[in-house]
């Protein structure tokens, strides 16, 4: 058996790195879990046993077979061979992405939102390009280095400033979510109303196998340090006021706003947009039950996976222990009572990824205080684009812009 074994591993590793994925992805979806988790690297073992690793893919068998696989796409990162295939179901559409090392295992794999083509999208109405310039800069200088683009409004200056921080997971700099791209709306949008924008790619975006190397990773190197770094180069752009540089975070980046001002006392203020104030952890269950449940009732073997998502909410998620430890005391309403600086606190109505419980949260904090502000639109979902019904992962495959009112929301806050 032991022979048949290696003599089939040989057959794998002669694959293309392409040909291995999509084995991987056929593995996948006929639930041969065992197959797929045999090629991991040992370091991939190590982060997740085959229990959990099926029990998280069970999810995407859920989904039943996509309608359509397009071809795949490689790109190399380090030294390894990154190749991603877009898979369609009537509900949604995800990326599958592999990350194959130079002796031919499964180095890093996950799931995420597929995006659209780029020329399906296009600039909101509400942006002017001619009223606006744009300059590629760089956040740091050292090893995590990451590629930026400041927009500055045209005119007599100084213009106060915005630095965009992302939510949770590898993002672009547009935060690129699906058929939307949330950031560069904000910084077209914004820009166009006499406020600066720096937007730059998250370092797990940029440094994917350096990021998940590293055995200390927590959300101070993820999202605080650089958000801070980019703080302190807005501040020194021509025709900035350095005294009136913001931080603006969605999701995840929401939720870390009050760590980030603690480290950058300098900074004139947040603004949050589906911060969550609950953690990750029940987040996970909440949404997982409710994706689960937008089909109708759960059968017992649905019922029995989203079991194993309470029963440990993050084991698919390949998170550190020093990440959960960092955050397993914080609580960012609990922090943000402490700062005595102006707060904009902004929600989609229709969010099911972080909901109103959790603004109701963040108001509950913060209720009384004249130098807070709170906003929340019933018609938005987690990515402040407007729809109608009940809310679905796949809302966010469709092309779609920010909602104008929430660019002058922040626009007119800013600037008084």
């Amino acid at each position: 058996m032991k022979a048949l074994l290696w003599l089939a591993a040989i057959g794998l590793f002669a694959q293309s790195p392409e040909e291995r994925t999509r084995t991987a992805l056929d593995q996948l979806l006929s639930q041969k879990y065992d197959a797929f988790y045999a090629m991991f690297s040992p370091r991939m073992k190590g982060l997740i046993s085959l229990d959990t690793f099926s029990a998280q893919m069970g999810q995407i068998a859920a989904l039943g077979p996509p309608r359509s696989v397009d071809a795949p796409r490689t790109t190399l990162l380090g030294g390894d061979t990154v190749v991603a295939i877009a898979i369609h179901w009537a509900p949604v559409s995800l990326d599958f992405q592999v990350s194959w090392n130079k002796e031919g295992q499964v180095d890093g794999t996950y799931f995420r939102p597929a995006a659209a083509p780029s020329s399906a999208w296009q600039s909101p109405s509400y942006a002017h390009p001619e009223s606006f310039t744009a300059t590629e800069l760089t956040v740091g200088e050292d090893m995590w280095k990451l590629p930026a683009t400041l927009t500055v409004p045209k005119g007599a200056g100084p213009f106060p400033a915005v630095v965009l921080v992302h939510g949770s997971g590898p993002e672009d700099r547009d935060e690129t979510v699906g058929g939307a791209k949330v950031f560069r709306d904000l910084a077209e949008g914004l820009s166009s109303r006499g406020v600066a924008v720096l937007r730059y790619v998250k370092r797990t975006e940029q440094y994917p196998q350096q990021c998940a190397a590293d055995p200390n990773f927590t959300v101070n190197q993820e999202t605080v340090e650089d958000a801070v770094r980019a703080a302190d180069v807005a501040r020194k752009q021509a025709n900035i006021d350095p005294a009136r540089v913001f931080v603006l975070g969605h999701s995840q980046g929401g939720y870390l706003a009050p760590r980030i001002m603690k480290r950058d006392p300098k900074l004139a203020g947040f603004i949050v947009l589906a911060g969550n104030v609950r953690p990750l952890e029940e987040l996970v269950v909440e949404q997982t039950e409710y994706i689960a449940r937008l089909q109708g009732s759960l059968s017992a073997e649905e019922q029995a996976r989203l079991d194993a998502v309470r029963k440990n909410p993050l084991a698919g998620f390949h998170i550190p222990a020093p990440w959960q430890d960092d955050l397993r005391n914080y609580h960012p309403d609990i922090e943000a009572k402490t700062l005595d600086m102006p707060m904009l606190i902004l929600q989609g109505e229709r969010d099911y990824q972080v909901t109103m419980k959790d603004f109701a949260l963040w108001k509950a904090a913060l209720r009384g205080r004249s130098n807070v502000t709170f906003h929340s639109y019933p018609k938005l979902t987690h990515l402040f684009i407007a729809g109608e019904g009940k809310p679905s992962p796949a809302e966010y495959e469709k092309p779609g812009h920010v909602d104008e009112q929430v660019i002058v929301d922040i626009a007119q806050w800013v600037r008084r």
